[in-house]
C-alpha cells in the first residue's frame, strides 16, 4: 500500500504520465514536420506579395483560376497537412475544424470569379497550420529554424 501513496504523494500515476506525454515537449523530428508544414501553406496561401497594394498570393490562388482541377489540387494539399496533423496527434476535433476550413475553401472556392477572389482572402492553409502551432505552443519561426 505504500506504493499507491508514493504515486499519489508524488503524482506518479499512469494516466498522469500519458497526459505528459501526449502534451510534452516535441521531439526535433515532429518539429521539423511542423517546419515543412508552415512552409508548404506559405506557398500554398501567401508566396508572393503584391508590390504596391501589399496583398499576398499563393499557389491555392492561382490553382484556383483551373476550373475544378485547381480547387480539388488545393484540397489534396489541405489533406496533406490534416494527415499530418493526424499523425503528430492533434484532437480529432481539431482535425474535423480543419476539414472545415479544407471543405470551406474548395466549396466557395468553385464558385466561378466570387471563389478567386475568396481563395486569395481565406487562406485556409495557413488557418490550420495555426491551429497545429497553437496546438503545440510552437511559434512559426521555431518551426521553421528546426526545419533547416
Amino acid at each position: 500500500m505504500a506504493g499507491a501513496g508514493a504515486k499519489a504523494q508524488f503524482g506518479f500515476s499512469s494516466r498522469n504520465s500519458r497526459r505528459a506525454h501526449a502534451t510534452g515537449a516535441l521531439d526535433a523530428e515532429k518539429l521539423r514536420r511542423i517546419g515543412r508544414l508552415v512552409r508548404l501553406a506559405r506557398v500554398m496561401d501567401s508566396a508572393v506579395r503584391i508590390p504596391g497594394i501589399g496583398l499576398r498570393l499563393g499557389a491555392d490562388s492561382l490553382l484556383g483560376l483551373l476550373p475544378v482541377v485547381g480547387d480539388a489540387t488545393g484540397a489534396l494539399i489541405g489533406g496533406f497537412i490534416i494527415n499530418e496533423a493526424r499523425r503528430l496527434g492533434m484532437p480529432q476535433n481539431k482535425l474535423l475544424q480543419m476539414a472545415g476550413n479544407i471543405g470551406v475553401d474548395a466549396v466557395l472556392g468553385s464558385v466561378p470569379l466570387l471563389g478567386d477572389v475568396f481563395d486569395v482572402y481565406f487562406k485556409s492553409h495557413r488557418r490550420n497550420v495555426q491551429m497545429i502551432l497553437d496546438h503545440f505552443g510552437v511559434s512559426r519561426e521555431q518551426a521553421l529554424r528546426a526545419s533547416r
